[in-house]
């Protein structure tokens, strides 16, 4: 049985890489995904299991801790254990806090890549945490047409952290102060944050802005108000965990929205089941809700590259 180490997982992996292994595993059978919880959102433990029929199973174990960020550490720490699906020999545990980055990033990048117009120039991101770099760094391996990074923080000196990091990397970022302001300009919005108050209001959208909303994971969290929900051509990462956070459930509860309003889910657009973006007007609406099954699509692109998977 392999130790992988968040080293390797960061030598070995793109998320160009990462993110076709994705897309071709959307168009295969759902994988099953069970989850179970404990704690609260002061300190919640997770574990994830997930079953790729006949392939591979997986399970994640993570501990969520937002006071962490004061201490410099990540919020969300993890291990991902990998048995074989045909014979349930254990093939590998991995550094589950590098995975969640790496998945999370990628599983947005993919809807944006699906939904998010093709010319789109200009990226916000909400929210300056230890996913901002990954999800700028994500969005633009889709779209290189992104040449302009706003990074919108409520605490101005971590916003301007990364615009830093960002600039050293070559890429033209600036903090914005004006979160309304910013969203009128962007073309795409990335928003991860673990608000509670939506922070992106749906009438500064402009025509064919994509939202990505990454933050919320539970009900109570919330990252855009009811008026971006009405407006928008909704789309989630898999229907299962997006009916339990708060950027889907609240505004159907309000009726602000159906819940056939949500019109689709990554199986259904890599599918081709389901249409996506039908104008360059269209605003497009993706909540990120996460799962085991994206866990497990990286893990498997990470030891395909090592050799322990042919």
């Amino acid at each position: 049985m392999r130790f992988v180490d968040a080293d390797e997982i960061r030598r070995v992996l793109t998320f160009p890489k990462l993110i076709a292994g994705m897309e071709a595993a959307h168009r295969r059978p759902k994988i099953d995904v069970v989850d179970a919880s404990l704690g609260n959102e002061a300190g919640h433990y997770f574990v994830r299991h997930a079953v790729d029929s006949g392939r591979l199973m997986a399970s994640k174990m993570f501990t969520s801790f937002p006071q962490n960020l004061a201490k410099n550490l990540p919020a969300v720490q993890a291990v991902c254990v990998v048995f074989d699906g045909t014979d349930g020999t254990p093939l590998a545990v991995l550094d589950g806090t590098e995975i969640t980055y790496w998945r999370t990033a990628a599983d947005s990048a993919h809807g944006a890549k699906i939904l998010s117009r093709e010319d789109a120039a200009t990226l916000l991101v909400v929210g300056a945490g230890g996913m901002s770099r990954r999800l700028v760094h994500a969005h633009r391996s889709v779209r290189p047409s992104l040449r302009r990074v706003l990074i919108w923080n409520r605490t101005i000196e971590r916003a301007e952290e990364v615009a830093n990091d960002l600039r050293h990397d070559g890429i033209e970022a600036v903090v914005a102060s004006d979160l309304d302001a910013a969203t009128r300009e962007a073309d795409i919005i990335t928003a991860c944050t673990r608000s509670h108050e939506p922070l992106i209001k749906g009438a500064n959208l402009k025509p064919g802005t994509h939202l990505d909303l990454v933050g919320g994971y539970t009900p109570q969290t919330r990252e855009a108000d009811d008026e971006a929900a009405k407006r928008s051509m909704i789309f989630v990462d898999r229907r299962e965990p997006a009916f339990h956070v708060g950027d889907i459930v609240q505004p159907i509860a309000s009726g602000a929205i159906k819940e056939s309003d949500v019109l689709g889910d990554l199986y259904d657009l890599a599918g081709g089941t389901v249409k996506g973006r039908r104008s360059d007007s269209d605003i497009t609406f993706f909540k990120n809700a996460g799962g085991g099954h994206l866990d497990l699509m990286t893990c498997e692109a990470v030891l395909r590259e090592l050799g322990v998977l042919k």
